[in-house]
């Protein structure tokens, strides 16, 4: 019996989020942190089922998993609010008076100390965003619907919400095929077989789909 998405979603957390973030405070600023997240996306992929051509903003709303981004800058301001409170920590005078900045490719952590509220941050950034059917979601932070059913159709959920699929259309793209015809005669994409497929399509389309 395949694990459910909450347990997915919990061993990604523990496993993967944890070391990743592990001192991020320090690092965060890094011009290599893109490398932690290509591998943190990958993980995404693999526990939701959906393929690694789909849109990144689309993959942390699927476990509500907030941006890698705004977890680094919340374990941040968790860490300057703590040396704040605390006159002993050697640090603290680098934060409330921090040294000049001798090397503009340096980026310490005292650059940026406005406090951020992630949940806010990640709705403005997901209404900002252009990517297929992102008004299939309002409020990114919860849990979208379907997240308690099985994997197989939980993960094929996903792939219909983001149009991406071992449909004809994609499988011509990875040139796994030499039509993407439908047998109605159209393209065969994601969204033509809910949407407009004589064949197949469901009453409502996409939007009665995620809404069960």
């Amino acid at each position: 019996m395949a694990a459910s998405a909450n347990t997915l979603r919990s061993s990604a957390l523990a496993l993967c989020y944890s070391a990743a973030e592990y001192c991020a405070p320090f690092w965060s600023c890094s011009a290599h942190t893109g490398q932690v997240d290509v591998q943190l996306n990958s993980t995404m992929c693999l526990i939701s089922g959906t393929l690694h051509s789909t849109p990144l903003p689309w993959l942390p709303l699927l476990y509500k998993i907030e941006l890698p981004a705004l977890q680094r800058k919340a374990a941040t301001d968790k860490l300057v609010k703590k040396i704040v409170k605390h006159d002993s920590l050697p640090i603290q005078p680098d934060i409330l008076s921090p040294p000049l900045l001798r090397l503009t490719s340096r980026k310490p952590l005292w650059l940026d100390l406005q406090p951020v509220d992630i949940k806010s941050r990640w709705r403005h950034n997901w209404k900002s965003t252009q990517v297929v059917n992102s008004h299939l979601v309002c409020t990114p932070t919860i849990r979208q619907p379907g997240f308690n059913l099985p994997r197989q159709q939980w993960s094929l959920l996903n792939r219909f919400s983001m149009e991406q699929g071992h449909c004809g259309a994609s499988r011509r793209t990875w040139r796994l095929t030499d039509t993407d015809l439908c047998p109605c005669g159209e393209t065969l994409t994601m969204s033509h077989v809910v949407e407009s497929c004589p064949l197949t399509n469901l009453n409502g389309g996409l939007s009665r789909l995620l809404s069960g």
